[in-house]
């Protein structure tokens, strides 16, 4: 099992910046690659972005690309997402999920193999 625990999500004013952070347990973390993704009221699940297993990797959407910057910590257990320049179409739930077989990077959420709950980012115009 990788529990996955989101946290750092809040309202910000556009232009404003935030941290996720995705605290993961479990012996098979450090295998896995790492992503993110979002979802806003009555839209589909979006790709944000993921990180390779050691960090030696990573991939964005390209609506993000300039803005976020997705790296992990391994010796704390705990993925980031940092959000900068924030804009009103950020707003969703953020959620982490994890890629039990980390040898790719993808955007696709059939992929992940555990998600966690979400947190809210809220961004205000």
């Amino acid at each position: 099992q990788v529990p996955l625990v989101e946290s750092g999500g809040g309202l910000v004013q556009a232009g404003g910046s935030l941290r996720l952070s995705c605290a993961a347990s479990g012996r098979m973390w450090r295998n896995c690659a790492m992503g993110w993704f979002r979802q806003a009221p009555g839209k589909e699940r979006e790709f944000v972005a993921t990180v390779s297993p050691t960090s030696g990797s990573t991939k964005l959407a390209d609506s993000v690309k300039g803005r976020f910057t997705i790296s992990r910590d391994n010796a704390k257990n705990t993925a980031y997402l940092q959000m900068n320049n924030l804009q009103p179409e950020d707003t969703a739930v953020y959620m982490c999920a994890a890629d039990l077989w980390g040898g790719r990077l993808h955007d696709n959420p059939v992929e992940y193999d555990y998600w966690g709950q979400g947190t809210q980012v809220t961004v205000s115009s």
